[in-house]
C-alpha cells in the first residue's frame, strides 16, 4: 500500500513586494512529527496558511497526487489536510460530543444535536478516546481546560479523517502537565499520519520533535534531528542575534551543548 506524503517544492509567497515565504522546499513522511520553527517572521505561519488556501501562493505543495495550491480552504480539507489555529476554534455552548458530531458531518439536524444519543459512532467514540475527552463527553465546550479545547479541535480534524494536521502553537498557553500530555497526543495521532507542528516552546520542540525544519526570512536554514539542528552554526547565530530574549542551555544529546535563546523562534 502506498504512502501519501506532503512535499512542496518552491513554494513562495508574496504580499505587495514583501517575500514572506521564498522557495521553500519540504518533505515530510507519514510518521514524521515535524517541527517547524523560526524567529518571529520568519514565515512559519504563513507557510501552513498557504498550504491551507488562506494566502495564494507559487511553487508546489502535494499530498499524494493533489497540488493544494491554488484550491480553496474547503477542498483542500477534504482532500484530508487540515489545520488547527493558535486559538481553539470550538463551539463553546455545545458539548465536546456535539462538537465531533457536527465536524463528522452526521447528518443530524441541528435540533437533533441537543438531543442526547443513544449511541456514539465509532470515529467519534474513537476520537473521544483518543485526545482523552471521554469521560467529558457531555461538559459544554467552553468550560473545557485551555487545554482540553486545544485537544478537542485536534479531535475534530480526526473525526474529519484528517490525514495531514498542520498545527499552529498548540501548546501556547498551557501548564507543564497540559504541554506533556499534549506532546502525547502528538506522537499517538502522528504515527499514521503526516503531523507539521509550529512552534515557539523549545523545551516542548526538544522533547517530542522526530525532526525540525528551521525557517529564517522565508527560507528553509536548517533541517534534521533536534541534535543536528542544535548543532548547525547558522541557527546558533540566528538565535543568539534574536534580541530582546531570554537565554536558555540547550543539549545537543551529547557531551556538548550551546546557549541559545528560548524567546519565540
Amino acid at each position: 500500500m502506498s504512502i501519501d506524503y506532503l512535499e512542496i517544492q518552491g513554494l513562495r509567497v508574496e504580499f505587495d513586494g514583501f517575500v514572506a515565504v521564498d522557495g521553500v522546499d519540504l518533505t515530510v513522511m507519514q510518521g514524521d512529527l515535524r517541527f517547524l520553527i523560526g524567529p518571529n517572521g520568519a514565515g512559519k505561519t504563513t507557510l501552513i496558511d498557504a498550504i491551507t488556501g488562506l494566502v495564494p501562493a507559487t511553487g508546489s505543495a502535494y499530498y499524494g497526487t493533489h497540488n493544494l495550491l491554488r484550491r480553496k480552504s474547503h477542498e483542500i480539507a477534504r482532500l484530508g489536510v487540515c489545520r488547527t489555529f493558535q486559538t481553539a476554534q470550538v463551539f463553546e455552548e455545545l458539548s465536546v460530543l456535539q462538537n465531533l458530531d457536527m465536524a463528522a458531518g452526521s447528518g443530524r439536524k441541528a435540533r437533533t444535536l441537543l438531543r442526547r444519543r443513544r449511541s456514539v459512532p465509532d470515529i467519534v467514540q474513537e476520537a473521544l478516546e483518543t485526545i482523552a475527552l471521554t469521560d467529558h463527553a457531555d461538559q459544554g465546550a467552553g468550560s473545557l481546560a485551555h487545554g482540553q479545547k486545544q485537544w478537542l479541535e485536534i479531535g475534530m480534524l480526526l473525526v474529519q479523517n484528517a490525514q495531514v494536521l498542520l498545527l499552529d502553537e498548540p501548546v501556547a498557553g498551557m501548564s507543564a502537565q497540559e504541554r506533556e500530555d499534549t506532546g502525547q497526543l502528538l506522537r499517538r495521532i502522528g504515527q499514521e499520519r503526516t503531523v507539521i507542528v509550529v512552534e515557539h516552546d523549545m523545551d516542548f520542540m526538544r522533547s517530542f520533535a522526530n525532526s525540525v525544519t528551521v525557517l529564517h526570512a522565508g527560507k528553509v536554514l536548517s533541517e534534521g534531528t533536534v541534535a543536528q539542528v542544535q548543532a548547525d552554526p547558522q541557527v546558533q547565530a540566528v538565535y543568539l542575534g534574536h534580541a530582546g530574549t531570554e537565554p536558555v542551555h540547550v543539549t545537543d544529546g551529547a557531551d556538548r551543548s550551546e546557549t541559545v535563546n528560548k524567546g519565540r523562534p
